[in-house]
């Protein structure tokens, strides 16, 4: 399957193979993205003297060892097919000179083969590589046979204690592509589960790349999350990168709402957001947003308050970008909201306006995203299911109507040239006009909210 991406490269006289990801995804039909390239024959002076004439280079380390070059194409057709770059690695193997999986070293000599390079790889579905000249299929240890068959294995009995991140990576590949785990595979999952948490928290949560997404974001963002979730519980994998979803594994609630173990509830919650267009955050919550149940059947407090300070924290440890933290924390401590105010014969209207007032649109669409899967993995009256679309179907009208204080038809200016002085009370009265519009849009007048601000004043 050649790509303009291909065909470019293949135009730059080198031996290259595409690699990896890339491979697997074409033989599946997928779309191509990121792909990478290989260069046998060479080491790391050899490829950037090969590459130089085409564009500036720049060199890609690993725990400050040299593994490739990006190459910024002078070409523009191939800069705009690469906006940021093209990866070229020599054929390397890696050799382990300690326990930690950044104590390595990494030998590009120009002599490493092309089976040698696929040796030191994950997955046998990520070990294959496709030489641009005449297409060759390079498959040394089976990837494009267990591809077929949907079946993921590891190249090596090693392969994750040499970087535990691979256990996460595999079970991401189960939610997004489907795959079913070796028996081995499991097998070494388990075994090598606790070294995760030597893992750094960034390639789990937060991300290293540009899209800000680590192991764990993509997973949720799978089509099959549940199963992965489950593994990654079955594995023990689950309670060593959040063990803050410890205490809900096998705990039973005693509503009749709820059957099943908390868990079990939550990846359901988890897998109804499949299709949906939730972003992370909405996925992140549904991860988390009953872990404070054993908690709070203990002390008597909200399991979504306690929640979502669970959550915070564990988000934190993962480094997920501080906007994801409040996010989250905020649809958690939300998503427990009662639904009679969208009940028939209830004012839903002003419900709405005012549930919209408390959390911004896009945040209020989230909470109903969640809460919405949520009922959905629970056993509940219709009315409740009835009152929630009611609720989403009023958001819609309700977004055009006046509910953030850039929706006055006053402003701060607007209040002291009335007569109002200006300081932290001026915040407070704004804060009240806005309260009144939510409640009466009509309100929304310029001599209307000033003939309230002189009522609203201290």
């Amino acid at each position: 399957m050649a790509t303009e991406l291909r065909s470019y490269v293949r135009g730059l006289d080198l031996d290259a193979y595409v690699v990896g990801g890339s491979v697997r995804d074409e033989l599946l039909g997928l779309p191509q993205h990121d792909e990478d390239f290989l260069v046998p024959g060479v080491d790391h002076a050899g490829l950037r003297d090969a590459l130089s004439p085409h564009g500036r280079i720049e060199d890609l380390e690993v725990h400050g060892q040299l593994v490739g070059v990006r190459l910024h194409p002078s070409h523009r057709a191939a800069r705009a097919l690469a906006p940021k770059g093209i990866e070229f690695t020599p054929a390397r193997v890696e050799r382990s000179t300690g326990p930690a999986h950044k104590d390595f070293a990494i030998v590009a000599d120009g002599t490493v083969t092309i089976e040698a390079d696929m040796a030191r790889r994950d997955f046998t579905v990520n070990a294959m590589a496709r030489r641009l000249a005449d297409g060759e299929l390079v498959d040394p240890f089976g990837g494009r046979a267990d591809l077929e068959h949907r079946v993921l294995r590891t190249v090596a009995p090693e392969s994750f204690a040499d970087d535990p991140l691979r256990i996460l990576r595999g079970l991401r590949l189960v939610s997004q592509l489907r795959f079913t785990l070796a028996d081995e595979t499991r097998a070494q999952m388990e075994r090598n589960a606790a070294g995760l948490a030597h893992v750094s928290p960034e390639r789990i949560g937060g991300g290293i790349k540009a899209d800000g997404m680590g192991e764990l974001s993509r997973l949720l963002h799978g089509t099959a999350p549940a199963t992965a979730l489950a593994l990654m519980r079955d594995t023990g994998a689950l309670v060593v990168v959040l063990p803050e979803l410890a205490a809900m594994i096998g705990y039973r609630t005693t509503s009749t709402r709820q059957v099943g173990s908390v868990e079990e509830h939550t990846f359901a919650v988890v897998h109804n957001l499949v299709g949906t267009g939730a972003d992370t955050t909405v996925r992140l919550a549904a991860l988390m947003h009953d872990a404070a149940k054993p908690e709070a059947a203990a002390t008597g407090g909200s399991h979504s308050a306690l929640g979502a300070k669970l959550a915070a924290g564990a988000l934190r440890r993962l480094r997920y970008p501080v906007a994801v933290i409040r996010d989250v924390r905020t649809i958690i401590a939300a998503h427990g909201f009662a639904l009679e105010p969208w009940q028939e014969g209830a004012d839903a209207a002003l419900a709405t306006r005012r549930f919209l007032a408390g959390s911004g649109e896009r945040i209020a669409r989230s909470i109903i995203l969640l809460k919405r899967a949520d009922l959905a993995a629970k056993t509940v009256p219709d009315w409740e299911k009835a009152a929630l679309a009611r609720l989403a179907e009023l958001l819609e009208e309700a977004v055009h109507d006046p509910y953030r204080l850039g929706d006055l038809a006053v402003d701060g200016a607007d209040l002291i040239a009335s007569g109002l002085a200006e300081g932290p009370a001026l915040g407070g009265v704004l804060a009240g006009l806005l309260s009144r519009v939510v409640d009466d849009p009509t309100l929304n007048t310029r001599e209307q909210l000033l003939a309230l601000a002189g009522e609203l004043s201290p």
